[in-house]
């Protein structure tokens, strides 16, 4: 269901602006980037020197977990939410239709993702060797979370950065602080990891203060739109697509790994891992909080997306090159920093991982367009194709090469995947 906006295509903004837009929109995403990378990184050292052995694969295996049950809502509904409700204004008709939908979807995720725990429980927390009462304070903090991530989607469905740096940098906070004092009190590595979760939980209470006071959550009445229903399960068939052919791969690799090479060894592969997650969400939060929602709103002006395209990827691509290289030039102590020294052995691992953060990167600008379209046959079938591509690839590459088998594998594939986008869009790049 489309909005078509009001502007004619027939003067569209001139490339310097569009750039103006760009990177004025990323600075003043900088604050909130910042503040979730400095957390994401002393979480990371948190669990490497005092997690002891596999310290640092359990928490990357937890947020894999979290990733499993958030990723309908967050991939999906809240895509969804942000791209119809920026056109309208808060209040309207419409606008409580498309929230109450957004709402609706959300419980339904959750009462899945509460299902699967409850009856299926060991593939998914069998590592963390907890019980029901943990699993329960999981849920909970699933919970919480995912209502803190719609109300933020409606704030940058309004264009509220302010008010998302803010509520960014309290979650980013949180959550370390709270793992550091469990650690320190003596806790065990899952009591924090859960006490960890339901702390980003709890900034549900402030993101709904701030929602309220700025009139973007009207009281919901009336019957469900089926209408919003339909257009949001559309993102949320797109999202399901990410769930089962990359977060759940993601999930399966890392066991796989465990049981390969234990999770000493594994661990290095996580911390060269871990660090890609840092700067990988860095780009996920630009990308989400400026690109994307720019591009949803150009879904009616074509000549405009196709400048929009051209100019982030033509910023892009050397950029990240400089930013990815400089990484590998710091490689001898960059590791042991970050996590501990014991890491440095894993420096090996890290030059095909930046070569396919770098496809990587360039390869979701592109895949950005069937999201805003809501293109949904073909974003899960590359999404599909994309999983199978890379299942294969390590299949053929972990017996030969070993844990440099699966950075390797990610390379090749995105390698693939950014040559068939070049081809697919390649209206959009044209001029």
């Amino acid at each position: 269901m489309e909005i078509p906006s009001s502007v004619p295509d027939s003067r569209p903004e001139p490339r310097a602006a569009v750039l103006g837009r760009f990177l004025r929109g990323s600075l003043g995403s900088g604050v909130a980037v910042g503040a979730r990378t400095a957390g994401a990184l002393v979480l990371n050292k948190l669990l490497a020197v005092y997690g002891g052995p596999g310290g640092l694969t359990l928490l990357a295996h937890f947020q894999n977990l979290m990733a499993l049950f958030t990723t309908l809502p967050n991939d999906g509904v809240h895509v969804g939410v942000v791209k119809y409700l920026a056109p309208l204004r808060a209040g309207s008709g419409r606008y409580r239709a498309w929230l109450g939908a957004g709402l609706v979807l959300n419980v339904a995720a959750l009462a899945v993702a509460a299902l699967a725990l409850l009856l299926a429980p060991g593939p998914l927390v069998a590592v963390f060797g907890r019980g029901l009462g943990w699993v329960a304070g999981l849920l909970a903090g699933l919970a919480l979370l995912t209502g803190h991530a719609l109300v933020v989607s409606v704030l940058l469905a309004a264009g509220r950065l302010r008010a998302y740096v803010g509520l960014t940098v309290l979650l980013s906070l949180l959550g370390p602080a709270v793992v550091a004092l469990v650690l320190a009190g003596g806790g065990s590595i899952p009591a924090a990891l859960l006490a960890y979760l339901l702390a980003q939980g709890a900034t549900l209470g402030p993101a709904l203060l701030v929602a309220r006071r700025a009139g973007l959550l009207p009281s919901l009445r009336g019957r469900i739109s089926r209408a919003g229903l339909r257009a949001l399960g559309r993102f949320l068939l797109m999202a399901l697509s990410v769930l089962l052919f990359s977060k759940a791969v993601d999930f399966s690799l890392r066991q796989v790994l465990i049981r390969q090479f234990g999770l000493g060894p594994t661990d290095l592969w996580q911390a060269v891992a871990k660090l890609s997650d840092n700067y990988t969400m860095v780009f996920s939060a630009l990308m989400s909080s400026v690109y994307y929602p720019r591009l949803a709103a150009l879904s009616g002006r074509p000549t405009e997306r196709r400048r929009l395209v051209r100019t982030v990827l033509a910023l892009l691509a050397p950029g990240l090159a400089l930013g990815l290289g400089a990484l590998w030039l710091l490689r001898g102590g960059l590791l042991a920093v970050l996590f501990e020294a014991r890491f440095v052995e894993a420096n090996f691992l890290l030059a095909p991982q930046l070569l396919s953060d770098w496809l990587k990167f360039l390869t979701w600008v592109l895949l950005f367009l069937l999201t805003a379209q809501a293109r949904v046959g073909q974003y899960v079938a590359v999404q599909a194709v994309s999983a199978l591509v890379l299942a294969v690839l390590l299949a053929l590459l972990l017996p030969t090469y070993g844990l440099l088998g699966a950075p390797l594998a990610q390379a090749a594939r995105y390698g693939l995947l950014l040559a068939w986008c070049l081809w697919f869009f390649r209206r959009e790049l044209s001029h």
